[in-house]
């Protein structure tokens, strides 16, 4: 099965609660009225697109309507699929990779959201790429992460820099950086302690981490990365804009999208935070984590 079957497959909650609903609605009424646009608006917010993101859309609709680009009920789905595709591509979801030396991936985010498991996940995509790829075990606070990331290394045959629990975060950084440059390393993947007990520990953290790694490498790291859990819904865009006041985020990774409802969220997260989804996760597997297309999302989402 390929990427985009594996995508149409994981969205397949999503899509019940969003096209499905949406074409059931249109099938009851012969005209557009307000009660129409009443429900369908419901029908998005109740999918997680969120309050603000399903404005701009039924906004859109409305302006549509007048324009005459919608005519009829059977014109919605088709104009939402087209305003959700162009929302979702406004700005690059494209990875930023050093033109020379090691791209460097700083993956952050709360614990339980699959950081370190995308750590592995995006070690192997680059390793079937053909690139050398390190590990940074910078999550000190919790053994089994480090441990999660030796597992992930021996996987992928990729080279894991740990220091001891409890130890400087910012130090096994150091130490990753100087590395991977000294070693040639294509890609160096750093993961971070996903606490969120103060956001002002969480941000001096993160701070001294790029410190350190631009003290080496002065435009790393290339990417850094937020890992949420799409299973969590709005909650994910929470989490989103505290971590957004942490660090300066260049993109989302959203996992889980295949055993949940409320995959609409990624689109509320690009609306509302204008941060481009760059992965998305749609399995268990090794392969099940591909960089995010907005067209294919949205084809997938709409036309199942």
């Amino acid at each position: 099965m390929g990427f985009f079957d594996k995508l149409k497959k994981g969205l397949t909650k999503t899509r019940e609660s969003i096209t499905e609903k949406i074409e059931k609605l249109v099938i009851g009424y012969a005209d557009i009225d307000d009660d129409l646009l009443d429900e369908l608006e419901e029908i998005l917010i109740m999918a997680d697109v969120g309050v603000n993101t399903t404005e701009r859309l039924m906004e859109a609709v409305r302006k549509g309507i007048k324009k005459k680009e919608i005519n009829g009920p059977e014109d919605l789905k088709p104009f939402l699929q087209k305003e959700i595709s162009e929302l979702l591509t406004k700005e690059s979801n494209e990875i930023n990779m050093a033109k020379s030396g090691p791209t460097v991936f700083l993956v952050i985010g709360v614990n339980g959201v699959g950081k370190t498991t995308t750590i592995g996940k995006l070690s192997a995509y680059y390793k079937s790429q053909g690139k050398s790829v390190m590990l940074a075990a910078a999550d000190t606070f919790r053994a089994a992460a480090i441990d999660q990331l030796e597992i992930w290394g021996e996987r992928t045959d990729a080279k894991v820099i740990r220091h001891e629990e409890n130890s400087d975060p910012a130090a096994v950084a150091y130490d990753a950086v100087k590395a991977a440059v000294a070693r040639n390393v294509d890609v160096l993947l750093i993961d971070t302690a996903g606490r969120l007990q103060t956001k002002s520990n969480l941000m001096e953290e993160l701070k001294k981490i790029n410190r350190v790694i631009q003290r080496e490498i002065p435009d790393a790291p290339h990417e850094t990365l937020l890992v949420l859990d799409a299973t969590t819904g709005q909650n994910a865009i929470s989490q989103a804009k505290l971590f957004t006041e942490a660090a300066p985020i260049s993109g989302i990774v959203l996992t889980k999208l295949d055993g949940t409802a409320k995959g609409g969220v990624v689109i509320g997260i690009k609306a509302e935070l204008s941060m481009p989804v760059k992965w998305i996760g749609v399995g268990e597997g090794m392969e099940d984590l591909r960089p995010f297309i907005a067209d294919d999302f949205a084809k997938a989402l709409f036309e199942g």
